[in-house]
């Protein structure tokens, strides 16, 4: 049998074609090799391990951080607990406590933590001496009698209750402090 011509052309023609597609495949094929290749060099770390050796070592490591994580969160909370117990609200009200005495030198103080327990501290300043007081403080209210400036002092930190310390104070501004 005897080719002719034109079958021999269309023959050369369709194996340029399958030679050229062959080129192209060949080619994507490397340059999958070489990407599979970076990504096992980057995940190896330069190791010259297997998969499975490489992917029990990051296994173990993923354990452990995890481990680390859970005892951070431990701490984390053990001082959330410390901070909540601190002393985070105060107030201080200033006054006279006498009408022949000015200066508003007299003062009572609220050291209070964040669930309103803690302290007042009331001094009360006269010409010869000054008195100083300390009444405790649970949940924003004493089981003493308060003056109206213990009460102030009280309410305007419990006022601070509920806000944390970025709310409390306006960007590009120092906190006020309290007029009294």
């Amino acid at each position: 049998m005897e080719l002719t011509a034109a079958t021999t052309g269309v023959l050369l023609v369709l194996a340029i074609v399958l030679g050229i597609a062959a080129i192209g495949m060949a080619g994507t094929a490397l340059a999958g090799q070489r990407r599979v290749r970076a990504a096992y060099r980057q995940f190896s770390m330069g190791s010259r391990d297997d998969v499975l050796t490489l992917l029990q070592r990051h296994i173990d490591e993923v354990k452990r951080l995890q481990e680390e994580v859970l005892r951070q969160r431990g701490y984390a909370d053990e001082l959330r607990e410390l901070i909540r117990r601190g002393v985070s609200r105060v107030g201080t009200v200033r006054y006279d406590a006498f009408d022949d005495m000015g200066g508003r030198l007299s003062f009572s103080v609220a050291l209070l933590d964040e669930r309103g327990d803690g302290t007042i501290l009331t001094a009360i300043n006269g010409r010869t001496e000054t008195r100083t007081y300390a009444k405790p403080v649970a949940a924003g209210d004493s089981r003493h009698n308060l003056s109206e400036e213990e009460a102030s002092a009280i309410r305007q930190a419990m006022s601070l209750a509920g806000r944390t310390p970025l709310e409390r104070v306006k960007p590009g501004r120092m906190p006020a402090r309290p007029s009294a």
